[in-house]
């Protein structure tokens, strides 16, 4: 997430970090597959998922690995 840009849409293509903050990041909604847009970029960085507006400290940023271009 640190290089998306604001108005980008991607998927979630891998979520690494601890396990805890893996289940917790999953709990959100933030899993392999879903598509997601970046509403604000920086720290912290606000992304929109399912209708839903999250917003994510640097730590958590380096955790949530995208792939652009393929979200709808």
């Amino acid at each position: 997430l640190q290089s998306f840009r604001a108005g980008q849409c991607a998927v979630v293509g891998e979520v690494l970090g601890k396990p805890e903050q893996v289940r917790r990041l999953a709990e959100l909604g933030v899993r392999e597959g879903t598509p997601i847009e970046m509403v604000q970029s920086g720290i912290p960085c606000i992304i929109r998922l399912a209708g839903s507006k999250l917003c994510f400290r640097e730590s958590d940023l380096l955790s949530v690995m995208v792939r652009l271009g393929d979200a709808a």
